[in-house]
């Protein structure tokens, strides 16, 4: 079934986006690395024809490595600038400004042909909720200048932010695209956080999280947890609710306590890396 997740704040900032981006140079678009295809936004997409792009593979610290890799050669390919980070570590900002520099020659070569002199480069920052747009942001500028939250929906507005001496951002609220017909995706963004954990039928979302363990992270189940792979859920969250000793009245199993415990787990990279996607 198509899903629809698109609240008001979010219709009106793609309406914001189109008449915005005619002033934009640079697009940097963020996506999880974990999930890069699911948390690209088609929306963007068309939007940012003719702009230079830049694509960021973000929390590249809780995704596979060789993974990570091949999505950059397949950017890269597609004629897009692409990088991978972790926004909370601020030693990638070093990489981010030369890519920017580099995506920025065309557009200064047109400058000065028109006898244009320091204009600064304008880029825009775009992403779907929680890629960590607001964390990349604070690091690229090397000061507090956007709200952070581990929460979809924290950017609420523009902001016009100096990131250098001739380059200006401007942030945008992360935006989903109004309607989402591949359930691999709905999935996906439900798994790591980019839609509230309400828009998928919980059951199917618990089920799906134990596949991709029992297929990513069996060895980690096995040592934490003593999860066998042939364990049912019911079983699986058990195992896991006596591991952490999450107990209700009567000696009964705390399973609500366990589930959330484990999806904490999973989104914060406690149960290894994980790429839930491939090129």
């Amino acid at each position: 079934m198509a899903f629809n997740w698109y609240p008001g704040h979010m219709a009106k900032a793609r309406r914001t986006m189109t008449e915005d981006i005619k002033l934009i140079d640079i697009i940097v678009e963020l996506v999880d690395a974990r999930a890069p295809f699911s948390t690209r936004n088609p929306d963007i997409e068309s939007l940012g024809a003719g702009k230079e792009r830049i694509i960021v593979l973000n929390k590249a610290d809780l995704a596979e490595e060789s993974i990570t890799r091949d999505w950059i050669t397949h950017y890269t390919e597609d004629g897009l600038y692409t990088l991978a980070l972790n926004s909370k570590d601020k030693s990638g900002m070093q990489s981010v400004l030369k890519t920017i520099d580099e995506a920025a020659g065309k557009k200064r070569e047109r400058d000065l042909k028109r006898g244009i002199k320091n204009r600064p480069v304008r880029l825009m920052v775009a992403g779907i909720p929680n890629v960590g747009k607001s964390t990349f942001i604070n690091a690229l500028c090397k000061k507090n200048v956007a709200k952070t939250g581990n929460k979809p929906g924290v950017t609420k507005g523009k902001q016009w932010i100096s990131v250098r001496r001739g380059v200006d951002l401007m942030d945008t609220p992360g935006i989903l695209w109004p309607r989402i017909d591949d359930l691999n995706s709905q999935i996906n963004l439900a798994l790591i956080g980019s839609m509230n954990d309400e828009a998928i039928n919980r059951d199917d979302l618990l089920t799906e999280l134990i596949r991709v363990l029992n297929s990513k992270a069996q060895s980690v189940l096995q040592e934490r947890y003593g999860i066998d792979q042939n364990d049912d859920t019911a079983v699986f969250i058990e195992k896991v609710a006596k591991s952490r000793s999450m107990m209700k009245s009567g000696g009964l199993f705390d399973t609500e306590r366990a589930l959330e415990y484990l999806f904490t787990a999973f989104r914060g990279g406690e149960l290894g890396r994980i790429t839930l996607e491939t090129p």
